[in-house]
């Protein structure tokens, strides 16, 4: 207490001050060591070097070598790209790869797309549909071209069917005329895909505002009219991704044509079915490892081709 000209204060004390916040060494900042990212990642990077750069860097190295399965090569330098030349399968395998790309990219790239448009709407029962649509996803591709081909046989279901109710006098030769079989598997391709890239389409629709096909009915739009309108340009990044999605998987097709030709166009075959990675498994499995490393640099370069020329597109619509 004091006394100020006859007023008696009360000397207030004064308040702690907030005390200044240190700087945090650095030590106390860093918790782990500097190669405890490496090591995190480290499982993933062997996984890669070992199953992926290192046998696309060894197909490279034996593509310009004679090597075989059971017996040194030597470097050979352009050899077995020159053989190409001569190679009369390999002509028909790159006629029936290219055949199966271009019919396979345009019904997987709009068939699925329509029904992910049908299957969007929320529809008693929908989900049935859906789940239908997608089962052949999961089923095994050996196991559906196993059916396939008892299904197509000459003595299968189909021919059976056809022959009983007067269609045709004798089966169809589905599975050893050359086009039909390709055309075959074409199809058994394309009834496997079509669930998988509805599901893709499914999420792209979810983007397109529902604003523009109000606005485009009350202008009087009809339902075709917005789907290539509205519809098409709002998925077409993603359509973009599933056409290079076909591409690839259209130019590697295996299974399908190797089940239903019962291994024909396979080991040691001339048929006329071989598309170009079963002429590499062809060619790797007879022991000519240099051949077949050169044919998968071809199918590299093939492939690269449709993909450059989507980017571009692409670019060129951005």
């Amino acid at each position: 207490m004091t006394t100020v000209r006859g007023v008696r204060t009360r000397r207030v004390r004064a308040l702690p001050t907030a005390r200044t916040a240190e700087p945090t060494p650095a030590h106390a900042v860093r918790t782990h060591a500097w190669f405890t990212p490496w090591l995190l990642v480290a499982p993933a990077v062997l996984f890669l070097l070992a199953f992926n750069l290192w046998p696309t860097a060894n197909a490279f190295f034996l593509a310009f070598t004679n090597v075989r399965v059971l017996s040194g090569g030597e470097f050979v330098g352009f050899a077995n790209f020159e053989r190409m030349l001569s190679d009369a399968q390999l002509a028909t395998a790159l006629v029936n790869s290219i055949v199966y790309m271009l019919v396979c990219v345009p019904f997987l790239l709009l068939v699925p797309l329509g029904l992910a448009v049908l299957v969007e709407k929320k529809l008693p029962g929908i989900a049935f549909f859906r789940t239908a649509f997608y089962t052949p996803v999961v089923a095994s591709a050996v196991v559906v071209a196993l059916i396939w081909g008892w299904l197509l046989d000459d003595r299968g279901i189909i021919n059976s069917m056809a022959v009983g109710l007067g269609f045709v006098t004798e089966a169809i030769p589905f599975l050893t005329d050359r086009w039909l079989v390709l055309f075959s598997a074409i199809s058994l391709t394309i009834w496997k895909g079509l669930g998988y890239y509805m599901v893709i389409y499914l999420s792209a629709l979810g983007g397109v505002p529902r604003e523009l096909h109000e606005a485009a009915a009350v202008d009087g739009a009809g339902a075709l009219r917005r789907f290539w309108s509205i519809t098409v340009p709002g998925v077409r990044n993603t359509m973009l991704l599933v056409s290079v999605m076909i591409t690839v998987s259209a130019l590697r097709v295996f299974a399908e044509l190797y089940i239903l030709t019962n291994g024909t166009g396979g080991i040691g075959g001339a048929d006329v079915s071989v598309v170009m990675l079963i002429q590499m498994y062809a060619r790797g499995f007879s022991g000519n490892l240099g051949y077949a490393s050169a044919l998968s640099l071809l199918l590299f370069v093939i492939t690269l081709g449709p993909l450059l020329l989507i980017a571009r597109i692409n670019r060129g619509r951005g």
